[in-house]
C-alpha cells in the first residue's frame, strides 16, 4: 500500500499557514483511509495496512487534536475580540459552528479510531466503509468552510502582535517550549 505524500508545514512563526497545512495532511490522510478500504478485502491487515493505520491515528490523535486547540484556544478568542462590528455576528455564528464540529468530528473518530487500531494490530481486517464515507464528509466541508470563511477572515483581522502571539502558544504547545 502506497503512502501518499504529506505536505510539510511551514515554520511555526507562520500560524495561520500552519492551520491551512493542516488541511493538507488532513486530506491526505483520508485519502489514505480511502485507499485502506480497498486494500483490506484483498490484503487483509497486512504489514502495509498495519502502518497505514498507525501513521493514519498517530496524526488524528495528534495532529488534528493540536489544529482544533489552535483554532479554540488561541484563533477564535482573538478573532471574536479584533473583529469589526459589521462581521462580529457572522464571525460567532461561525466559530460555534466550527466548535460543534469539532466535536461531532472528535466523535465519529473515536468510532474510526477502534477500528483502526485493531487493524493496527493485525486483529481485524474490518473497516467500515460508511464510518470512513462520513468521516471524511465531514472532515472535507470542515476544511471547506475553514479554508474560504476562516481564514481569509482571520488573515485581514489579525495584527502582527496577533500573530507573533500565536505562534508562540502553537510553539509551546507542540515543543513544550516558548521559544
Amino acid at each position: 500500500m502506497t503512502e501518499s505524500l504529506i505536505p510539510v508545514a511551514p515554520a511555526l512563526d507562520e500560524p495561520l499557514e500552519i492551520l491551512s497545512a493542516c488541511h493538507g495532511r488532513v486530506r491526505a490522510n483520508l485519502q489514505t483511509l480511502d485507499r485502506l478500504i480497498r486494500w483490506l478485502p484483498d490484503h487483509g491487515a497486512d504489514k502495509d495496512a498495519q502502518q497505514a493505520a498507525v501513521n493514519v491515528m498517530r496524526y488524528f490523535n495528534l495532529g488534528a487534536m493540536n489544529h482544533h486547540q489552535d483554532e479554540e484556544e488561541d484563533l477564535f478568542p482573538v478573532l471574536l475580540e479584533r473583529c469589526p462590528a459589521n462581521v462580529r455576528v457572522r464571525i460567532r455564528r461561525l466559530v460555534a459552528w466550527i466548535k460543534d464540529d469539532h466535536r461531532a468530528l472528535e466523535a465519529t473518530w473515536a468510532q474510526l479510531r477502534e477500528q483502526l487500531a485493531m487493524i493496527a494490530s493485525g486483529e481485524s481486517d474490518q473497516l467500515d466503509a460508511d464510518v470512513v464515507a462520513n468521516f471524511s464528509a465531514q472532515y472535507l466541508n470542515h476544511l471547506d468552510r475553514e479554508d474560504n470563511e476562516l481564514f481569509p477572515l482571520a488573515a485581514n483581522i489579525l495584527t502582527d502582535a496577533d500573530i507573533r502571539q500565536m505562534s508562540d502558544r502553537m510553539r509551546e504547545r507542540r515543543t513544550g517550549s516558548n521559544k
